[in-house]
């Protein structure tokens, strides 16, 4: 059995790599629910906004040496509170248990976390089961008009549309 191993991005090759491949999978979710859409649901800005955080890091995740997805998480050691910024399988890759691999190696590489913390939309079901069936995340808060998420600084999340913009908010505790 092959064994995923998470890549830290060091270059910008692997960064667009990695800003490219997560647009395009986070846009198909979107284009399945929706129908075409004209704008990326995922900006670049946004997904800078995730490498520039303080305690970022971000990875390509692969198994044996090919590129299956990548994930940026931010990392506080102080009060061991982590959150789960992007985490992505490569498009054509998914339903065959890489993104529960990736979710596991992120584990594996902080076993200190006491919190693990992540955010994904309403309308992507896959995401929804994935996150609470596979790796134990509860969804403990849901971001819509008339409860904002106190992080977002817009009336909208990225590209994405106002009636479309519901999110729930996930925990796993670990310890």
């Amino acid at each position: 059995m092959s064994k995923l191993t998470l890549r830290p991005i060091i270059s910008d090759k692997d960064k667009n790599i990695f800003i490219k491949e997560i647009q395009e999978a986070f846009q198909k979710a979107y284009v399945e629910a929706f129908g075409e859409f004209e704008k990326a649901v995922l900006p670049i800005e946004d997904i800078e906004q995730s490498f520039d955080a303080k305690g970022s890091e971000a990875y390509i995740a692969e198994i044996d040496g090919t590129r299956v997805g990548g994930a940026i998480i931010v990392i506080d050691n102080k009060s061991e509170s982590n959150s789960l910024h992007l985490l992505y399988v490569k498009s054509g890759l998914q339903n065959v248990g890489n993104g529960f691999k990736i979710w596991r190696a992120i584990e594996e590489l902080h076993p200190e976390t006491k919190i693990w913390e992540t955010h994904t939309p309403y309308y992507d079901k896959r995401n929804i089961h994935f996150y609470i069936n596979r790796c134990g995340f509860k969804i403990v808060e849901f971001f819509n008009p008339r409860h904002k998420d106190p992080h977002q600084t817009s009336d909208t999340a990225g590209n994405i549309p106002l009636e479309n913009n519901y999110f729930f908010r996930f925990e796993k505790v670990m310890k």
